[in-house]
């Protein structure tokens, strides 16, 4: 299955703010949503992403000061998106190997599709695990 049968579900609503806004700005946006990450644009061009960890590391190590910087001096940069047409288990062995929790998802002309988090991802998997479990048992009692 593709991530966009997930996105075909969740939507595609991506939570972003401007490279040159403050951190405090993003701490902001993050809590109201109640979201871990949210993508750097420079008008429709993904320029990096911003997640929860970023903030994190960048506190421990330089402290409050940290909130009136502007968001792309803590943001990953390039961010690594993957197309719609990925399959379901290569996004997840992607984030595992990057230590990464979300991906944007950007189609091949370069036109951000939505953005899946591995909450999404685990979320789908469970599903169809359950979904072919109860089709196995159906069977059986049918048998």
């Amino acid at each position: 299955m593709s991530i966009a049968s997930i996105l075909s579900t969740k939507g595609s609503e991506v939570a972003s703010i401007a490279a040159d806004s403050p951190l405090g700005d993003a701490v902001i946006e993050l809590g109201t949503r109640r979201i871990g990450a949210l993508l750097v644009m420079d008008g429709s061009e993904i320029k990096g992403i911003l997640s929860e960890r970023d903030l994190i590391y960048s506190l421990k190590q330089y402290g409050a000061e940290v909130l009136d910087w502007p968001v792309s001096r803590a943001m990953s940069a390039p961010p690594i998106v993957i197309d719609p047409d990925t399959d379901v288990l290569a996004a997840l062995a992607l984030m595992t190997q990057r230590r990464i929790r979300h991906l944007p998802v950007v189609s091949s002309s370069g036109e951000l599709k939505g953005i899946v988090s591995i909450g999404d991802l685990v979320k789908f998997r469970i599903e169809r695990i359950e979904a072919e479990a109860e089709a196995m048992r159906t069977y059986i009692q049918t048998a």
